[in-house]
């Protein structure tokens, strides 16, 4: 290194002290640097492993969740289809009292009876707002009341064939067993439900989780990479000392090829620096007589 060679020993022996004392300096930097990521690196990576777990948990509260409303569904299935019918059996039941020519007071009550059930059903499982919800609740109340009065009507009604009364029992049974799965219906509603509330709580915990472990690893390739820059001025600076060794054991080679020229033996220079005071007091001299030339 051309500017190097510009120096006198004495500098040299200064320039060396300093890149020395700059190279610990980089290299604690680099150090400090590293175990900064280090630590963020386990945070990020403890974050992650949380975030597994918990994604865990929301893949099983899903299973369990999804299992419910599969039940729920089933029996949903079976209170329809019972439901079903009874408005066939109703159906039939009206068409024989036409024929019979009675009052269809006690259908209508059926009817109505069904209608208000059903409507209840809704209310108690359909999603609505408050204004729906209402509305709903008023429509239910004419409707009971409508029910009573036609079922005083029908209660009058005298001599009914025995097939109408076995219809009766039969539409009376099928609401029955309807009702049943209703309760069935609403039961793995509510538990799934709560399932499903889970499974939305632990979405945002999973989505609060890989946002904070992002932002970590950002920090740690941030912190990485200042790491990465101090140790690449780590190495330069050891390139540097090397490269100054190497100019002074140049120098001191030599000078002792000079001092074999000029007869004098190495094994009077007490140590390196007598030599190199040796040659910063002679090394002009030796440079006049054409004795050295080292790009002093």
């Amino acid at each position: 290194m051309q500017e190097l060679a510009s120096l006198s020993s004495k500098e040299l022996r200064q320039e060396l002290g300093k890149a020395e004392e700059k190279y610990q300096q980089l290299i604690q930097k680099r150090d400090e640097l590293n175990q900064m990521a280090k630590l963020l690196r386990e945070e990020r990576d403890m974050l992650n492993q949380e975030k597994r777990k918990l994604i865990e948990e929301m893949h099983e509260v899903k299973r369990k969740r999804d299992e419910l409303v599969k039940k729920m569904r089933e029996h949903k299935k079976l209170r329809t289809e019972y439901q079903q019918q009874a408005r066939e059996l109703i159906a039939k039941k009206r068409e024989q009292r036409k024929k019979m020519k009675l009052s269809n007071a006690y259908l209508r009550a059926e009817e109505l009876k069904l209608e208000i059930r059903r409507l209840e059903y809704e209310q108690e499982t359909v999603p609505m707002s408050p204004k729906e919800e209402e509305r709903l609740i008023k429509e239910i109340k004419e409707k009971k009341k409508e029910y009573e009065k036609l079922k005083k009507e029908a209660e009058k009604q005298k001599n009914v064939e025995v097939d109408l009364q076995n219809l009766d029992e039969a539409i009376s049974k099928l609401f029955a067993m309807a009702d049943e799965q209703h309760q069935m219906v609403v039961k793995y509603y509510h538990e799934s439900q709560e399932y499903h509330n889970r499974f939305l709580k632990l979405v945002e915990e999973i989505t609060k989780l890989i946002n904070e472990a992002n932002a970590k690893h950002k920090e740690y390739l941030e912190v990485k990479k200042k790491a990465d820059e101090y140790h690449k001025k780590a190495v330069e600076m050891r390139s540097k000392i090397i490269a100054i060794k190497k100019e002074r054991r140049n120098r001191y080679e030599k000078a002792m090829k000079t001092l074999e020229e000029y007869n004098i033996k190495a094994r009077r220079v007490m140590d390196p620096e007598e030599l190199e005071k040796f040659v910063e007091q002679n090394i002009e001299r030796l440079k006049k007589e054409g004795k050295i030339s080292i790009g002093l």
